[in-house]
């Protein structure tokens, strides 16, 4: 066991958080009575608790630490920015070199003419920032009846009450007074739980002609902007069939459509390419970044825009902003991220030869008998946990049911694989090596027959 300084012990621990941290996404009163686990360390793709177990981290965070744990760079950077200039905003006719340099960056590593950044500290925040850009680009050229933004069921796009708007989450959506007004959804492209026996090719391209519909019925002149995920990330990792994404640039290009590219999970790497937009050709005008940005070692997201765009919102004040929107430290950062994942090459590396080796080993988990489906783009992935792979059916259980206890032999194997419902994701660290990707393997294997095991005792297979 690896040595444990400088902290109480777990008990004590688990008994303070308990006492007085709201946890995101949690039922904390269930929690407070099991206990957190408790985080101290990380290094590469691998987490150290406060007990010393080494848990090998197959979700990279939240999707977000791509170049791995412990990179002090990193934080040599950051006390450095902090000693230089900690803090100053960017209102008031004031920029710093920080953002001056990020900004530009991204403009050299995002595809097209998307070559102008808006910043904020999250996300969500850049997507609510997309819903007010949005209207406000056609509201400058004429059209302020162009509000209407167009989304999918089971999408993930923030926590906010304008980016949990434009996600799909029922649940989400049931809390809170959401959706707010003027936002629509059509269904999600999920060919293996609602594609029943239309082969994949015209499903998908029957779920991006809901697209067109919906601008038809709603109306072309009320209609803003389409925002999707390349890959549903949250929802999932749905990866849409290939008949989808051309059908839905056409329907885009057709009708003038704003198409909104939330990249949040899927850029700076994580698909084998800088963007998700670029391994699925689309072209977007607005892409939502973060995450990735800055490998989550500091708060940060933004909006990168056309120049169209930029060029119309330019021509007035546009009355939005965040503090930290732009934060020195955090621009910082992420400067400093973007320079280690280029230098090194780890775009490269994900393409050539971490996504290929795991794509192999994640493809032959379905020979296993509760796994059906097996999908991966880049390093993220998913299966569909089924108790009839040729029907393609749910268990006779609540949804989430199967996938939760699949997640908990997870964790007892020190393995972080999240569950949706009842599919189990991966989106690990894009540093991770072959001989972590056999270990990740062999931990989802062990954890899946111990799934199954209890399964049978509960006749649920």
């Amino acid at each position: 066991m690896s040595s444990i300084t400088n902290h109480l012990p777990t008990a004590e621990l688990q008994a303070l958080d308990a006492a007085h941290h709201m946890h995101p996404f949690t039922a904390n009163g269930g929690l407070a009575q099991k206990g957190a686990r408790v985080i101290t360390s990380g290094n590469g793709v691998m987490l150290t608790d406060s007990e010393g177990a080494q848990i090998l981290d197959a979700m990279a965070g939240l999707w977000c630490v791509n170049i791995g744990y412990g990179r002090e760079e990193l934080a040599d950077v950051a006390a450095r920015q902090m000693r230089e200039l900690p803090f100053y905003n960017t209102f008031f006719q004031t920029t710093h070199t920080p953002v001056i340099a990020l900004a530009a960056k991204l403009a050299e590593l995002a595809p097209g003419d998307l070559n102008n950044v808006f910043f904020a500290g999250s996300g969500s925040e850049a997507n609510d920032t997309n819903i007010r850009m949005v209207r406000h680009y056609w509201a400058m050229q004429g059209k302020p009846q162009k509000s209407v933004i167009i989304s999918r069921k089971n999408a993930y796009h923030g926590s906010t009450v304008g980016s949990g708007s434009l996600g799909g989450m029922s649940g989400m959506h049931a809390q809170g007074g959401l959706p707010i007004p003027d936002i629509h959804h059509i269904n999600q492209p999920n060919w293996w739980s609602e594609g029943g026996e239309m082969s994949p090719e015209d499903f998908g391209r029957a779920r991006a002609q809901e697209l067109e519909q919906a601008i038809l019925d709603l109306g072309e002149d009320r209609v803003a902007a389409f925002i999707a995920e390349p890959v549903q990330g949250a929802g999932g990792v749905i990866v849409a069939p290939d008949s989808y994404w051309p059908e839905i640039q056409r329907i885009c290009d057709k009708y003038e459509i704003l198409l909104i590219a939330d990249e949040v999970i899927c850029g700076f790497g994580r698909t084998g390419e800088w963007f998700g937009s670029q391994t699925l050709n689309i072209r977007p005008d607005v892409m939502t970044i973060a995450k990735g940005l800055s490998s989550g070692y500091a708060p940060i997201g933004g909006s990168i825009v056309s120049d169209e765009i930029a060029s119309v919102i330019a021509q007035d004040e546009f009355n939005h902003g965040y503090t930290y929107s732009g934060h020195p430290v955090a621009s910082a950062v992420a400067l400093e991220n973007l320079r280690i994942l280029e230098e090194e090459d780890i775009v490269g590396h994900v393409r050539n030869i971490a996504a290929p080796y795991l794509q192999e080993k994640w493809q032959a988990l379905t020979e296993h008998p509760l796994v059906g489906e097996a999908k991966m783009v880049g390093l993220m992935g998913s299966i569909a946990l089924t108790p009839d792979k040729s029907a393609r059916v749910p268990f006779k259980a609540e949804a989430g049911t199967v996938g939760y206890i699949c997640r908990e032999r997870c964790f007892a194997n020190n393995l972080i694989m999240r569950h949706v419902g009842d599919r189990m994701i991966v989106s690990p660290p894009l540093v991770i090596q072959p001989d972590e990707i056999d270990l990740l393997i062999e931990r989802a294997w062990k954890s899946l027959d111990e799934c199954h095991s209890e399964l049978r005792k509960e006749g649920l297979v």
